[in-house]
Parts: C-alpha cells; structure tokens; sequence
C-alpha cells in the first residue's frame, strides 16, 4: 500500500483549516456563551444567596419580633392578672365593708327599735303609774296624806348638813311651798311651824298647786329644791328602769 502524501497533507491542511474556523467562529462564540452563561447564573447565584441570607436576617427578625410579643404578651396577661386580682380584692373589699355597713346599720336600727320599745314601754308604764296612784290618792285621806308628805319633807331638811341647813335662810332667801292640791289656812300654818321648826328659823314661804305632783309636797328655793312627791318618786322610778333596760 502506497502512501498519497500530498492527498494527507492537502487532507491536514483542510483539517487545520476547520479547526481554525471551529476554533474561531464556534467554540469561542461557544466558550463566551457558557462563560456568560456562568456568569449570570453565578450572578443568580449571588443574588439567591443574598436573598437567602436577607430571607434569613428577616426571619430571625420575625422571630426577635415574635418573642418580643411573647414577652409583651406574657407582660400583657400578667398585668391584667395583676389588675383583675386587685380589682377582686377591692370589691371583696367593698363588699366587706358594705356588708359591715349594713350591720352596723342593722343593729343600729334594732337598738334605735329597741330604745324606741323601752321608752314607750317605758312611758306608758309612767302614765299606768300615775293613773293608779290617782285612783289610789282617791281612797286616801288627802289632809292625812298631805300631813304625812310634811313629815317627809321635813325629815329631808333635817338630814341636810347643818351649814347647808343654815344657809337656806341666809340674806332673807325665800322658798315655796308646792303641793298637789291648794292648802288651807292651816295646812299653810302648820307647813311654816314644820318647815322652821326643820330649819331652824322661820322661812319667806309662799305656797302654789301644781296637779302633776299628783300627791306630795316639795319645797323649791334659790339654790335648793327638795323632791318630795309621787311625781318625783315615778319619775326615780323610769329612770332606774330606763337605766336597767339600757345596761
């Protein structure tokens, strides 16, 4: 086999020759093509991991945020629970004292009841006490009684100190003499005798009525009253019983 040299050369030459044109108008055209190609996908590349790493500082952002509202949160529900357990005291509070209010109230109304009861209760059992001493003072004797109410009063004036007793008729003092009903001429001369033969000297005495004693005679001065009646007596009497209902 004979060996066409001139044919390989010819057939070199062509094949150089496409290289070259492969070399200049396809693979460089090519080869820029995929270097842009690289380029802007490393460009993609780029901008993804960009947006990545912004996706990621905005994530951890939301997620600061997000516990900040847990936080705001957390600090939210306890100060309404701090606000509702001092509201609940406040009105327990209230409550009790309203409840405590209305106690007092109510005790003070059945004591005002209470006192209202022992007054009239009180009251009437004066007005039944002066109508039975009146009934009683009907059966009587009034001169004997009137006689017997002197004695007492006489007695009283005899117990006083004797400097008090002295006293009464000093600087010309004068008194007077009331009873339940008008005394005569000598009931008047028989309560002089009496009161000065008490006293020591003979008094300014003047006489008056006054029905409310109902019986008893009192001797009234300037700075002495001497009580010495059924009035006076009932009167000691409510007074020891108001006492008594009150304690």
């Amino acid at each position: 086999m004979s060996i066409d040299w001139w044919t390989l050369a010819i057939q070199a030459i062509n094949v150089l020759i496409l290289i070259w044109l492969l070399a200049r108008f396809f693979w460089r055209p090519l080869a820029d093509m995929i270097a842009a190609r690289q380029k802007a996908a490393e460009a993609t590349l780029d901008e993804a991991e960009a947006r990545r790493a912004e996706a990621e500082t905005q994530l951890a952002e939301i997620g600061r945020t997000r516990a900040g509202f847990a936080q705001e949160r957390a600090a939210v529900l306890a100060e309404a629970k701090s606000a509702a357990e001092a509201l609940k005291a406040d009105i327990l509070a209230k409550a009790a004292d309203e409840a405590e209010a209305q106690r007092a109230a109510a005790r003070a109304e059945l004591a005002r009841e209470a006192a209202e009861a022992r007054a009239a209760w009180t009251d009437a059992a004066s007005r039944l006490a002066v109508d039975i001493a009146r009934k009683l003072l009907g059966r009587l004797d009034e001169r004997a009684l009137r006689e017997a109410f002197l004695g007492a009063l006489a007695r009283e004036i005899a117990r006083l100190p004797d400097a008090e007793r002295q006293s009464l008729t000093a600087n010309g003092a004068a008194f007077t003499a009331v009873s339940a009903a008008p005394l005569d001429a000598e009931e008047e001369e028989r309560c002089r005798a009496t009161l000065a033969e008490a006293i020591g000297r003979a008094p300014a005495l003047a006489f008056e009525a006054d029905p409310d004693l109902v019986a008893g005679l009192e001797l009234k001065g300037p700075h002495l009253v001497v009580h010495n009646s059924w009035r006076a007596d009932l009167d000691r009497i409510r007074a020891e019983l108001s006492h008594d209902g009150r304690s």
